[in-house]
């Protein structure tokens, strides 16, 4: 007999000797996948359908804030901005609206844009800024000039004032580049109307001999300074706690073009100037 009819003998003979219940797995069919038991036994958790529900859900939605809520902090930002231009003192709740700011709205503004014929009420002139500054000389053998002249600044302008240094070498006077010279403060917003208001009403009635201010104090491009002798005019200043008199210089800087807007401007603010003769 041939091999290959020995061949297909023994392999149908393999076959008709296996047992009915164990059938050949085709080759192309994948096995079912285990199944694994979690726990007792009572729940089973199938791995592969876990993952595939897993992959199947859809990433949670971003939640955007209330309408009200979003309002709510514009409102907060807007408020914020808003009180940063007019000038209002955070944290200073009690402090009252500046007097002048408001005369300046309500009374100055039309009156100057009648006189002058301005066509936009942005024209009319402003106070922009108002610098005190004291000079030290005597701060290169005096060292407690300097903080005393400190001190009296920040309790009349009510804000803490910068240490002015020399910027160079001069010998005819025995400065040093980096000595400490003077010291200033620059005011603006609400405290700067504070300081106008007190300064014109309380301050200048309290100096001696008082006859007017004179009006060649102006630079020519709307800016005024004028020098104070002694600064106990200011009623914040206690006689008994300063060193020695001590003078300063007040200069009050407009966005005037000229001068006759400039003093027109703090004519109608109060400013006691001499009468022209």
């Amino acid at each position: 007999m041939p091999d290959s009819e020995l061949a297909s003998e023994s392999e149908d003979q393999r076959v008709e000797d296996q047992p009915e219940d164990v059938q050949e797995t085709p080759r192309d069919e994948a096995p079912e996948s285990p199944q694994a038991e979690v726990g007792d036994g009572n729940a089973t958790v199938e791995t592969d359908g876990a993952a595939t529900e897993e992959a199947e859900r859809p990433a949670p939605r971003r939640q955007r804030a209330a309408a009200g809520a979003r309002a709510s902090r514009g409102r907060r930002a807007t408020t914020a901005s808003t009180s940063d231009a007019d000038g209002v003192l955070e944290g200073d709740e009690n402090v009252p609206p500046p007097r002048l700011r408001e005369i300046y709205r309500n009374e100055i503004i039309p009156s100057m844009m009648q006189e002058f014929g301005y066509s936009n009420p942005m024209e009319v002139p402003r106070v922009n800024k108002i610098v005190l500054n004291i000079g030290l000389g005597e701060a290169l053998t005096n060292g407690r000039a300097m903080e005393n002249a400190t001190r009296d600044l920040s309790v009349i302008a009510g804000q803490k004032p910068v240490i002015n240094r020399a910027r160079k070498s001069i010998a005819g006077f025995k400065v040093r580049e980096g000595n400490p010279i003077g010291t200033s403060v620059t005011l603006r917003g609400a405290r700067m109307f504070h300081f106008l208001d007190r300064f014109i009403n309380t301050s200048l009635p309290r100096i001696r001999d008082f006859r007017g201010l004179p009006r060649r104090g102006f630079d020519g491009r709307g800016n005024f300074s004028m020098g104070i002798s002694e600064q106990i005019i200011f009623p914040e200043i206690d006689y008994n706690q300063i060193d020695r008199l001590r003078g300063l210089q007040v200069t009050i800087t407009t966005s005037a073009k000229n001068d006759p807007e400039a003093v027109r401007l703090l004519e109608l603010y109060g400013m006691p100037f001499v009468r022209e003769t």
